[in-house]
């Protein structure tokens, strides 16, 4: 039977590089976007062509409708699913919490904090042995800004991240006895257009010289170290955190 993932946030960066890295492994991959149908239509072409199994899903995952109907989809097209990657997550531009509105702290939760734990919802439904599942695993991928706070650039994305690594932990202990494995990466300093949603598309080049290893990180590097959490190789590892960020 065909592994299915679902890859939250899919079309770019470090979602696209899992996206592409489980295909590879096998694994029948739902291709989650929020708008750019176009880039993630291209991971799905670039695995069908390969021989692989892979389907575009658009969703809002802060929107619990658009949630549950992608969960819906992927069931009825690609199959039961087996992992999960919460890689989907928002920034704003840099500034101190003096210039921060309530509306965008609201939205980066409301997709960071809020739309994770819909995800994780609607998997550990269809994974639960209790609901007659087979077990399965979920990587969060979290941030490094979770343990260094951002100051003066977005404390409200590294205090969203703060608040996913807690759901890893309390999840992962929670649904330990079903079946499932709840781990997650946090990467570090990463060559991504995330960058460019701060205000400042070279951060990495900046910062990587303050990094022991002198270097940004590149998405499949982080996608190696979440497949590896997804496969039989962790089958005793749960609620551990992977920190990818240069030694940093």
């Amino acid at each position: 039977m065909t592994k299915v993932a679902l890859i939250t946030g899919a079309s770019r960066g470090i979602g696209r590089a899992t996206a592409l890295l489980l295909a590879r492994q096998g694994y029948a991959v739902g291709v989650n976007y929020q708008t750019n149908e176009a880039a993630a239509q291209q991971v799905v072409n670039q695995v069908l062509a390969a021989g692989g199994r892979a389907l575009a899903l658009q969703a809002d995952i802060a929107q619990e409708n658009e949630v549950v109907a992608m969960f819906s989809r992927l069931d009825a097209e690609l199959g039961t699913l087996c992992a999960l990657v919460n890689n989907a997550g928002i920034l704003f531009q840099q500034t101190s919490i003096e210039h921060m509105s309530a509306e965008r702290i609201n939205r980066v939760l409301a997709t960071n904090v809020t739309g994770s734990f819909l995800c994780c919802r609607e998997a550990v439904k269809r994974m639960a042995l209790r609901h007659g599942g087979q077990g399965g695993a979920i990587v969060n991928v979290s941030s490094g800004a979770a343990r260094l706070g951002s100051p003066g650039e977005y404390v409200d994305y590294a205090a969203s991240k703060g608040a996913q690594d807690t759901l890893t932990t309390g999840l992962a202990i929670e649904v330990a006895a079903q079946g499932i494995r709840v781990n997650s990466v946090r990467p570090g300093a990463i060559y991504t257009e995330m960058h460019a949603s701060g205000g400042e598309p070279d951060r990495v080049e900046r910062v990587k010289s303050l990094l022991p290893m002198q270097r940004g990180g590149q998405p499949e590097e982080i996608a190696q170290a979440i497949a590896w959490l997804l496969s039989d190789a962790a089958s005793y590892v749960t609620g551990s955190f992977i920190d990818a960020g240069g030694g940093r």
